[in-house]
């Protein structure tokens, strides 16, 4: 399908225009050129979209769960048909290969038949009491009406872990799409309507956090809010949602390490680093953008590493490992950052400009770049750069690696690579994130496998899984008591 000049908001089952008419420009990151014209939502807009929400609540929540799954599956069965259609939007928008857009969005489809599943599977619990002749249990109830605020660096995905366990749960959801990537949630609204879901349950909204988020998380008509995104936006929806204690899941990225020992494979640990550190251009939460290496093993290491890094292809050919940084403004703060680091000490290994020429020509592409000599003090080593950057940094043993690991207030993801056992157990018992992986990448993950941080990186709620489930329902305990002699 062709990608469309014009982006509308998504309400009551169709493309609506803005109000103020007025648009926002979203540029395709792989040639600079402008993509298309978004419309520019408003108060206007949110408060349209709550009071169709509202009623389509009350008629969905009363479906049953089995039903609800039933049609969910539907509905990824027709994502799973359509992955072409999808994958083209997201690599347009997103400045990736079609090949990479393809993964993502099998991925989101695989999630959305993950949940359907569950639909069968929506347990509760059975409680023993105390007091004769009480049964009692807990079951799920739906939340309400709920905000969902998406990322752009895997928009299917990131929209798909998200709104399909709430749509299971029995809540309807109004989806901030991120300014990035403005059609992919639209797409998804026009895929629920094919597949019978409620006018009015899924409504998409465009335009900035300031004149859109904002007032949508702020309204009380929001029960819950799942957002994937910045501490300061996580930081502000929490202060927005504290005087109502509305349920708010933040996952706010990470700053995570990949730790190789002097016992690594270390041309597997090399292979894994690469990719770990430049997935998606870097813009990856759980990018490895710290790589903490043995002084053993370092300049070993250190070379195995750039020989891998120089062999990188970046564009959006689906022969090519990483594309674009999603906005000019984007990668400009990236390579100030960097500039900024050399400028203080740092020594610059590799990469750390922009590409150009013919195949990166006003494409928002940056080289990979590496850094080594680093304090863990300087604020390169404490930032979520969010880029193609990652640094080197020298220890001595495993303790020095582990505190390094432990030093950052992102606490996500982290990998040790060693063959010893009890480094690993080590490692997964006091390494404080999230997620700890061995002898892996620090990304990656399935539908069924819970993922999320602490600290700046999330404030302990996990998507998806059956664990997002928790955000997206209530518990009721339920008590009934019985006479015998009334039999």
């Amino acid at each position: 399908m062709p990608y469309p000049k014009k982006i509308f908001h998504w309400i009551e089952n169709k493309e609506v225009p803005g109000r103020s008419k007025d648009f926002f420009v979203k540029k395709n990151p792989a040639t600079g050129r402008l993509l298309a014209e978004v419309s520019m939502g408003g108060r206007f807009e949110v408060d349209r979209a709550l009071y169709r929400a509202q009623g389509a609540f009350e008629e969905w929540s009363r479906v049953g769960v089995v039903r609800r799954g039933e049609m969910l599956r539907n509905a990824a069965l027709g994502l799973q048909a359509r992955c072409e259609e999808l994958a083209q939007i997201v690599a347009i928008e997103s400045g990736k290969s079609k090949k990479s857009a393809l993964a993502e969005v099998g991925a989101a489809a695989e999630c959305g038949l993950f949940f359907a599943g569950e639909g069968r599977r929506y347990e509760g619990s059975v409680l023993v009491s105390a007091a004769p002749n009480r049964e009692v249990r807990m079951i799920r109830e739906p939340v309400g009406v709920g905000a969902l605020l998406t990322p752009f660096n895997n928009p299917s995905a990131g929209i798909a872990w998200k709104l399909f366990p709430a749509l299971l749960c029995g809540n309807a959801v109004v989806i901030k799409s991120h300014s990035d990537t403005p059609y992919v949630g639209v797409w998804y609204g026009k895929l629920l309507k094919e597949f019978g879901f409620p006018s009015g349950l899924v409504s998409v909204l465009q335009g900035s956090g300031e004149a859109v988020g904002a007032p949508l998380v702020a309204d009380r008509r929001i029960k819950f809010v799942s957002l994937t995104g910045s501490v300061a936006t996580g930081q502000a929806i929490l202060k927005a949602a504290a005087d109502r204690l509305a349920k708010v899941s933040i996952e706010a990225g990470g700053k995570n390490p990949f730790i190789v020992c002097d016992d690594a494979d270390l041309e597997r640990a090399a292979s894994l680093a690469v990719t770990s550190a430049f997935v998606d251009a870097g813009q990856r939460c759980a990018a490895a953008s710290r790589l903490i290496v043995f002084d053993r093993v370092y300049e070993r290491f250190k070379k195995l590493l750039l020989e891998k890094i120089g062999k990188l292809r970046v564009g959006t050919a689906d022969a090519d490992d990483y594309g674009a940084v999603i906005r000019e403004e984007r990668m400009t703060e990236i390579l100030k950052d960097v500039e900024e680091a050399v400028s203080r000490g740092a020594d610059l290994l590799w990469g750390g400009y922009r590409l150009s020429g013919a195949k990166h020509k006003n494409g928002y592409f940056i080289a990979p770049t590496v850094l080594e000599n680093v304090s863990s003090r300087d604020p390169i080593s404490k930032k979520e750069i969010f880029g193609p950057v990652t640094v080197l940094y020298r220890v001595r043993n495993f303790r020095e690696a582990l505190r390094l690991a432990n030093s950052s207030e992102f606490k996500l993801t982290g990998t040790i690579h060693t063959q010893s056992i009890h480094r690993a157990q080590e490692f997964i018992r006091e390494y404080r994130a999230g997620v700890a992986r061995v002898n892996g990448p620090t990304h990656g993950s399935e539908p069924h496998m819970p993922f999320g941080g602490s600290g700046l990186s999330g404030n302990g709620w996990r998507e998806p899984g059956t664990k997002a489930l928790d955000f997206y329902s209530e518990w009721k305990q339920v008590s009934v008591d019985h006479d015998p002699e009334l039999v």
